[in-house]
């Protein structure tokens, strides 16, 4: 009896249990797969996770992207995109859910370079970093110039050729960095920064005037470095001018159209830089026969001039107007110093007649008549201000008068007085106060307080 009761059926499983076996089996079952659908609701997280779905028009399945696996995919992946992916399928426990874990992801029709390359061309295109306005002019004649490439590349051997052929005057300074790999983009934007510090710490005579950045052919993928973003920010923020020389002349990357400059190769490039010698050497000669030619013909010029100059009338004629103008010069010079004496004599008379009234004699007269008057007038204006000071002094003393004998006071000196209540109310009737009441009367001589002790009426 006991055994029947011990075995009441399999043991029941947790939801996590199973939810762990089943991500064990489909682990195994799909440990590498391969899915082709459209991206619908993508989502970079700011981990820098990627979240998105897959579906086919029928059906749909969760996927995500790490970032450790991200990193290496070359284009952004957007809603609508048809892709091919790699991975596996996975279970996220807690909620029982079965989802498509990436590690790789290419578009499917078009490779992922070329979608990559056009949506760094779009967003760099909106910024402006294309714009012809911000290209700058390369220096004619330069004296330095710097080449970020790989020192084992043919790009350099070519370049060195060029300008050893053409330009042996100029210097170069070699900045090497590899060109292609996953490091490469780094290592050339990093160069292209170090040119420019470099500029700006060193002596005016060791500036480099404009650098040279490239390498030879080579695949898409080889090419890829020089579509990097950093790179064509490095080449927009580069204070010295630059020249994109990337692979041959069908390859055209994001570097030649952020760049002052596009050379179809790095030979192109070399020869943009650095004009032959001899073609310089003999525009200068050329130059400078025109010049001795165009002297020789202006001096001909000039004396043929001097000879027609010399038969000329005028220099027979010019002495003579010269006397004349002299014989005039002097007969303007004689007048004028006559004018001159007789204005200095009438003014002189006219002095002396202004002298003789202005002597001592008639001046102290004419100041002792001025005197005689003031003194008269001074005592005329004395008088007359003291009546006038007398008469006011009457009609004040009438006006006081009249005044006093109408003032409430004068009736007071003669004994009469002004009773008011405490309020300052005039007492004119005994029935306006009562007994107790604190009064105050007037004088003449001044003021009486008391208290009202009967009240009797007429």
């Amino acid at each position: 009896m006991a055994a029947l009761f011990d075995d009441l059926g399999p043991r029941a499983m947790t939801v996590s249990e199973l939810n762990s076996d089943i991500r064990g089996a489909l682990e195994r079952r799909f440990s590498n797969v391969w899915v082709e659908g459209e991206i619908v609701n993508f989502l970079e997280a700011a981990s820098g996770h990627w979240y998105f779905s897959l579906t086919d028009g029928n059906s749909f399945i969760k996927a995500t992207c790490f970032k450790n696996q991200n990193y290496r995919i070359r284009f952004m992946p957007f809603d609508g995109l048809h892709v091919r992916c790699r991975g596996r399928i996975t279970t996220y426990e807690k909620r029982g859910e079965y989802q498509l874990s990436v590690d790789s992801l290419e578009p499917v029709g078009e490779g992922a370079l070329a979608v990559a390359f056009e949506q760094i061309k779009a967003r760099l295109l909106r910024e402006g970093l294309f714009d012809e306005a911000l290209k700058r002019p390369l220096p004619p004649f330069p004296r330095r110039v710097g080449v970020i490439t790989s020192p084992d590349g043919a790009a350099l051997h070519d370049i060195l050729n060029v300008l050893d052929r053409r330009a042996r005057s100029v210097d170069i300074v070699l900045i090497p960095t590899q060109v292609q790999g996953e490091t490469a983009g780094r290592q050339i934007a990093e160069a292209i920064m170090l040119a420019n510090r470099f500029c700006e710490r060193c002596l005016e005579q060791d500036r480099i005037d404009v650098l040279i950045v490239g390498r030879g052919g080579g695949s898409a993928e080889d090419l890829w470095a020089f579509n990097e973003e950093r790179v064509a920010r490095a080449i927009r923020g580069s204070n010295i001018p630059i020249i994109s020389a990337v692979g041959h002349e069908v390859d055209f990357t994001i570097a030649d159209m952020v760049a002052d400059l596009r050379a179809p190769t790095p030979s192109a490039a070399a020869e943009v830089v650095a004009q032959s010698e001899a073609e310089v050497m003999g525009r200068i000669g050329q130059l400078s026969r025109d010049l001795v030619r165009q002297m020789e013909y202006k001096m001909l010029g000039a004396h043929s001039d001097l000879q027609s100059l010399k038969m000329a009338a005028v220099f027979t004629e010019f002495p003579g107007r010269l006397r004349e103008t002299r014989h005039r010069v002097e007969r303007l010079a004689t007048d004028a110093q006559i004018a001159v004496n007789a204005r200095l004599a009438k003014r002189g008379e006219a002095f002396d007649a202004v002298s003789g009234r202005l002597s001592p004699a008639r001046l102290a007269a004419a100041v002792a008549e001025s005197s005689k008057r003031l003194s008269l007038l001074n005592y005329r204006a004395q008088s007359a201000a003291a009546e006038m000071t007398s008469g006011r002094n009457t009609d004040l003393e009438n006006a006081m008068a009249r005044l006093n004998a109408l003032s409430p006071l004068g009736v007071l000196t003669r004994g009469y007085s002004i009773t008011q209540k405490a309020s300052g109310e005039i007492v004119r009737d005994p029935h306006q106060i009562t007994a107790g009441e604190p009064i105050r009367i007037t004088l003449a001589g001044g003021r009486i307080e008391a208290e009202v002790t009967r009240e009797s009426g007429s």
